[in-house]
This record gives C-alpha cells, structure tokens and sequence, in this order.
C-alpha cells in the first residue's frame, strides 16, 4: 500500500520486542455519474515489529508518503467492559519512505 501517516508512529515495548504503530490514509480519485471528482479515503491500523519499529520511529512523521509491504491481520479481543471487539491491521514486513510531509522525496 502507498499512503500518509495520520500519525507519528507510537513505540512500545512488548514480550521485549519493539512495536511500532500508527494510522495510513490511502486514496482513491475517481469522477462518479454526475462528472464530479470524489476521492475516497480509506484508513489502516499499521504494526511494525522488530528492528524496522525503530527505524519507524526515527524516519517517520505525520504526513510522510510511505509504501508498506505486509499482511492484513484480523483479530478480536475483549474490552475493558468484556464486549468482543474486532480489528484489522496491516502488519508490515518492509516501509519505503517516498516523501516527506512537505511532498519533497526522501
């Protein structure tokens, strides 16, 4: 996937390994029926383990173009009130930063 950060990526340490995770945003500009321009946003939860979790940390900003390469993972857990909840997120093998939060390439 090629999208933006929402977010600064969030570290963690957990079990003794690094996490990093933060938002992307991915678009979609297409014309409907009527002619308009509508661009369709889409956001991902993004997990990064390991090593590159670091490098995440110091090399990624909100806003920063990036492209993941990754698995899409789905998961459920119980909240703090015992409802099951469920999530998606995009657990990343390899980040490219294409461009910074000022559109220059990195």
């Amino acid at each position: 996937m090629i999208g933006n950060l929402g977010m600064d990526p969030d570290m963690k340490e957990i079990n003794g390994k690094s996490m990093a995770k933060f938002s992307l945003a991915t678009s979609e500009t297409y014309k409907n029926n009527e002619g308009n321009k509508i661009t369709d946003t889409q956001w991902h939860n993004v997990i990064v383990w390991g090593p590159p979790a670091g490098i995440a940390q110091k090399y990624l900003k909100k806003g920063h173009e990036v492209a993941v390469e990754g698995k899409l993972v789905h998961r459920s857990y119980d909240d703090k009130d015992g409802n099951k909840r469920y999530i998606s997120e995009v657990v990343v093998n390899e980040i490219l930063l294409l461009r910074n939060g000022k559109g220059e390439n990195s």
